[in-house]
């Protein structure tokens, strides 16, 4: 059976897409930590990231660093977050966010139901940064 993740790379579910290439896919997160909270997936279902082979960790880190600086460019922020759980989807995926404080690593305060507007502007903004960057082959349309 296919991961949630895979159904949403896939097509068969929404997601907003920041990235997309022959390996590595990122689309926001529906629960985030901060505006522009993203997700950073290898296209490979691979359940914990000490078991992924070692290229594709790195290429999973490779994307996740990218958006991380976009999503600074993007809103202003002087960091940049990032969190490997994996507990909830049993699918690699990293969590990289704008941040602007460590009260902010906490999933005990993502925000619930966010306004899906805010979200769509947040995606937007990101891709924008992510182009400006010269990244343009990899990021989708909205």
């Amino acid at each position: 059976m296919s991961t949630l993740f895979t159904r949403i790379i896939d097509g068969e579910l929404p997601g907003r897409f920041v990235w997309k290439d022959p390996e590595v896919v990122a689309f926001l997160s529906i629960g985030p930590l901060a505006d522009g909270h993203t997700l950073v997936v290898p296209r490979e279902e691979v359940d914990k990231w000490t078991d992924a082979p070692g290229e594709l960790l790195s290429r999973t880190m490779i994307v996740a660093q990218t958006i991380g600086k976009a999503q600074m460019e993007a809103f202003s922020a002087p960091r940049a977050g990032l969190i490997i759980a994996g507990f909830e989807i049993n699918h690699l995926h990293l969590h990289v966010w704008p941040s602007f404080s460590e009260a902010e690593y906490d999933f005990k305060k993502v925000q619930q139901n966010p306004d899906p507007a805010v979200m769509d502007d947040a995606a937007e903004r990101i891709r924008q940064a992510l182009r400006a960057a010269g990244y343009g082959a990899s990021v989708p349309e909205a």
